[in-house]
Order: structure tokens, then sequence, then C-alpha cells
């Protein structure tokens, strides 16, 4: 069995201890300092775990106060390691992103700002110039172009649920199982039409054209995953194509 990193067992610690309310809403979480004793870990590790909880919505900062147990937790959501080793489950997420990030080009089209708009453009030419080794099997995974256009939502929510999702999913993300090295350019060409449009429809402050793009974007990533399903010999998901 895969061994739980610290952060992940300090985070279900803290959460049970919500869930059973023992810290209840309104509660104040122990100090960084008392939880490291209490859990024998770093201080990093136990920012990391504080940070997950705040993502899903468990708990609050108060600045020159302390973090603080949410009046109304979302302790509903969360995602069990296990669930992110299965390739459906993945894509089940995946399906979940695709809703969140279609508005979050939209608002990001109406919202960001002129710089904004150029980080992100910058962003796609960076990610989409570096074509990994051809005897790679790690997926062309774009987080922080797609972390960027949350960050244009200028919605906290969009931010810190894609950030959270993101770092989970990304990492297992593999390719090489269905595209041989002979075919990598024709997909990251595809893939830059795709960025290109997402892209250009936000500079052109046009939302409805930036969520169909994303949209497209995301569908078509769905799509070839689901093929990876398939030839990987899974059960895909439900109405795959």
């Amino acid at each position: 069995m895969k061994r739980k990193s610290l952060s992940t067992v300090v985070f279900e610690g803290l959460l049970d201890q919500i869930r059973s309310g023992r810290l209840g809403p309104g509660a104040q979480l122990p100090t960084e300092a008392d939880l490291c004793d209490s859990f024998a870990v770093s201080r990093t590790v136990v920012r990391e775990a504080v940070a997950r909880l705040r993502s899903e919505g468990l708990v609050i900062p108060r600045q020159g106060k302390g973090v603080f147990v949410s009046e109304a937790p979302l302790g509903s959501f969360s995602i069990p390691d296990q669930d992110l080793d299965a390739l459906p489950q993945t894509l089940a997420l995946l399906e979940l992103r695709l809703g969140v990030e279609v508005e979050s080009a939209g608002l990001c089209a109406l919202r960001c700002t002129r710089d904004e708009a150029q980080a992100i453009r910058a962003e796609m030419e960076r990610v989409d110039a570096t074509h990994p080794d051809p005897t790679s099997t790690r997926v062309h995974y774009d987080h922080e172009f797609h972390l960027l256009i949350a960050r244009g939502s200028h919605n906290p929510q969009i931010i810190d649920f894609l950030s959270y999702l993101g770092q989970q999913i990304g990492p297992r993300l593999r390719l090489g199982y269905i595209l041989l090295p002979a075919l990598k350019d024709e997909y990251f060409d595809r893939i830059h039409g795709e960025h290109r449009a997402v892209v250009e429809a936000i500079e052109q402050r046009n939302p409805d054209l930036a969520r169909e793009a994303m949209r497209n974007h995301l569908s078509n990533s769905l799509e070839r995953l689901r093929a990876l399903a398939k030839v990987a010999g899974t059960r895909p998901l439900p109405g795959a194509a």
C-alpha cells in the first residue's frame, strides 16, 4: 500500500477532529507550534495540511488571530489518495474541473487586468514551446497556465479549488500508453491551438467565446484520457465515447 505523506497524515488527523466535533464550527485550530509537537512534524508539513483544509472550505484564517473551523464546513468533499491512483476516478475529477474552468475562463475574460492577460499569453508560449522528452510518459499538463486564468477570474474560491485539484491530478497523468513518439508533434500542435483560442478570447474580453474555447480544450483532453482508459483496459466512465 502506498505510504501517506506527512501532510496527508496531519490533514486527515485534523479532518477527523472537525468531523467528530472535537473541533466544532468556529473553533480555533491549535497553533503551528502545537500542531508540530502533536504530530511530530515540521512547520512546512503543518502549513501544507492547513492549506489543504482551507482549499476545501474547512477552515478560515483570520489575520492576527489564527485559523478557525468554518461555521458551515464543506467536509463532504475530499479526495482520498487511493481514488487518485485509479484512472476512472481521475477522469471523474477532470469532469468536475471542466465545469469549474469553463466559468473560470469566462470570468477571466470579464475581470482580468491587462498585465494578467499578458501573463497568461506568456505562460502559454512558455509551456507550449517546451515539449517533453520523446521517451517520457509524462503528460503535457499545463497547470500553471490554467491557474493564471483562475487568478484572472478574481474569484478566490475558484483559485483555491483549482490550486488544490491541479496539484492532486497533475502528477498522476501519463500519456505514453497511447501516444507514440512520432505523433507527439501533431499532438502538441493541437494542444497549442486549443490554448491559443482560449487566450485570444480572453484578450478580446469575450466571456462566451472564452467559455466555448475552454470547454473545447478540456473536453478534448477528457476524450484523450478516455482513450487511454480503453487502451489500458480500464473500465471507461459512463458516457465515454
